[in-house]
């Protein structure tokens, strides 16, 4: 969900459904944003985690069991979502892996500020390419020794709190968290509420769906907008993702999320 964008899954048929989320415009100003991409306004993420729950109350969906990141968004929207179910007692597990891209050098700027600094080109080319990351975080960047030290890490070894992250690193470190915890739970019938973030759900989308290198770097999850997925017994898609909410309000979600990376005139 954006505040972390949420996507949702249901197996095809009688099976349970099961639902994901994902996260939100400023890029890292405070230490709390490692491995996550730029923030947007809190209230406005709130709205969105408000909204989300309430979509996915009007659709009916329960859940044995919720996934998020180690991160105060994810972890605030999914409190909005399962208050507005009214699913509060569901168990949560929280982990780095979900956690949203690290932008290294670039933490501590918001998208406008960053292409308006180097291109809108340049930034849609460490936003979107798949495998060409940004700038390092070096031991002089504001936040390197804060985020080196928090201790939400402190049990990553060296080389698994990265400096910087491509979109294909962030899904090497979320695809297994979701191969080993998630899709066994699913397999066994449980239903599965993720909240966590545009990069670390495009990971999950890619894998889903088979999609190639070039069209996810397309992919835009819409803020705030719950997706749904009908699985067969393998986890595969059986039809298109389906997004919770009126036509008008998922295209200008999608519409927000892919103009973040534009300079303001």
């Amino acid at each position: 969900m954006h505040l972390p964008s949420r996507m949702c899954y249901r197996k095809n048929k009688s099976e349970k459904p099961k639902a994901e989320g994902n996260g939100s415009e400023r890029a890292t100003g405070n230490p709390e944003n490692v491995l996550r991409r730029f923030e947007q306004p809190r209230k406005k993420g709130e709205k969105g985690g408000e909204k989300g729950g309430l979509a996915l109350k009007d659709a009916g969906f329960e859940f044995d069991i919720c996934y998020t990141s180690v991160l105060k968004r994810a972890i605030r929207t999914l409190w909005l979502v399962l208050d507005g179910i009214d699913q509060m007692w569901v168990p949560v597990h929280r982990t780095w892996r979900l956690n949203e891209r690290h932008y290294g050098g670039l933490t501590g700027l918001n998208k406008a500020e960053t292409a308006a600094k180097h291109g809108e080109a340049q930034v849609k080319i460490w936003r979107r390419s798949f495998d060409i990351p940004p700038p390092p975080m070096g031991p002089d960047h504001d936040y390197y020794t804060i985020i080196s030290k928090d201790r939400r890490y402190a049990d990553l070894t060296e080389d698994q709190l990265p400096s910087c992250e491509s979109l294909k690193d962030t899904i090497a470190r979320a695809l297994p968290f979701w191969n080993e915890e998630i899709a066994p739970q699913i397999k066994q019938g449980k239903r599965v509420l993720i909240a966590a973030h545009g990069n670390s759900l495009r990971g999950i989308v890619k894998h889903l769906e088979g999609m190639s290198d070039e069209a996810i770097m397309e992919l835009n999850l819409p803020t705030g907008i719950p997706i749904l997925y009908e699985l067969d017994k393998n986890l595969k898609p059986v039809k298109p993702m389906q997004f919770l909410g009126d036509e008008e309000t998922v295209r200008k979600a999608m519409e927000a999320v892919a103009a973040q990376g534009k300079a303001k005139k």
